[in-house]
């Protein structure tokens, strides 16, 4: 009779905190809904892995979907077909002539004296794989950044990206409207789709649940040059590769400039390439080509998502800190290993980092908490 008892309240508790969380995940978020929201104890996460949690994501497969239906919107064919290639399967083959370790070592010399790898030794060079036709990890499954940073979890590369791309279609829209011109729509839709498309083998995940840790490579994450060689080994466009370039800086300043010609300085070197003759520089080896295209900065504008993001991952993590110790019984160990890097893999994928940071800066630190529990019960 008490076990009954027990379980009554224990299922009556769990309603009241889904009813109430799902409440508060709303007002954040309105697609998200009882139905939608698939939560499960403490321990179910430990089993799911980075791929489960990500296609359990109303959020994330929405967002999925949206890139798909970009990618089918480029016209150009073979563009189209690249594009959907490396979404299926974002593996680096740029790395598959660098499979020795001669090759590999006069690729990094030529770096090296380039100035590109000062942060990163040899041993380092090049993120681990297996084979470099199979990504180690699906587009689909992807951090959008490091740990500590923005949209860190399983589908957060999904959500980061679609949110990118609308942005940039937008730009595309109003540039329309307003001074009555179009870009070239299927640079814009390419460049936005594929600037981050190494993350998922940059930032793999790890046995802890956490994801690995990225270096920088040409002063800039080493996920970003990557990308650039991979567009660029399978044969797309210099335009589609520029604006790519361009997501990290903007041409319009030199000293701004110098970033994106150094990542497709070392892009090309990574791919075997002459920079000039790819058309990636002007002929001067020294700029973008001239005069420099629009789509550049329209890739460059799109991914800034960041500004509002990094902070807002940043002080989401540290509630869920504060919530693992307080309503799930987590110790300081915990906080560093995979019990707790579980629980916010799967509380931020079916939610989404910034969705939960609307609740703490709309609803304050006891609507966060409460959402939390609705979506992971605690024991």
């Amino acid at each position: 009779m008490n076990g009954g008892v027990f379980m009554e309240r224990r299922k009556f508790l769990q309603l009241s905190l889904m009813a109430g969380g799902v409440a508060a995940l709303q007002a954040a978020l309105p697609k998200v809904s009882a139905a939608q929201l698939r939560t499960v104890v403490l321990e179910e996460c430990l089993d799911l892995s980075p791929l489960d949690m990500a296609e359990r994501s109303e959020i994330v497969m929405q967002s999925w979907n949206f890139l798909r239906r970009a990618a089918s919107e480029i016209r150009n064919a073979s563009l189209q077909e690249a594009v959907f290639g490396i979404l299926d399967n974002p593996a680096p083959t740029f790395t598959e002539p660098l499979s020795s370790e001669k090759d590999r070592k006069e690729v990094y010399h030529r770096l090296q004296v380039e100035g590109a790898v000062d942060e990163i030794s040899f041993d380092q060079f090049l993120p681990p794989v297996e084979d470099p036709r199979k990504s180690p990890w699906p587009f689909l499954a992807g951090p959008g950044s490091g740990y500590q940073s923005h949209h860190a979890y399983p589908g957060g590369l999904v959500t980061h990206t679609a949110v990118n791309t609308m942005v940039s279609l937008s730009l595309y829209e109003h540039y329309k409207t307003v001074f009555d011109f179009n870009l070239d729509r299927d640079v814009v839709i390419a460049s936005q789709l594929l600037h981050d498309l190494h993350k998922p083998w940059v930032l793999q995940w790890q046995e802890d649940g956490g994801s690995r840790t990225e270096r920088k490579l040409a002063g800039t994450g080493e996920h970003h040059v990557y990308s650039v060689a991979e567009s660029l080994h399978r044969g797309l466009s210099a335009e589609v590769c520029v604006a790519q370039a361009c997501a990290h800086n903007h041409p319009g300043f030199p000293k701004d400039e110098e970033g994106a010609v150094c990542w497709l300085k070392a892009a090309a070197i990574l791919t075997g390439k002459d920079p000039v003759k790819a058309g990636l520089l002007d002929s001067n080896g020294k700029t973008l080509p001239v005069p420099r295209r629009m789509e550049n900065f329209v890739c460059h504008l799109g991914d800034h998502d960041w500004v509002l993001t990094v902070p807002a991952a940043k002080w989401v993590i540290e509630e869920m800190e504060r919530i693992a110790v307080k309503d799930y019984g987590m110790s300081e160990a915990d906080l560093k290993g995979r019990r707790f890097n579980q629980l916010r893999n799967y509380v931020f994928s079916q939610a989404s980092i910034m969705a939960l940071y609307h609740v703490l800066s709309t609803r304050g630190s006891d609507a966060l908490s409460h959402t939390v529990r609705s979506i992971v019960i605690p024991a």
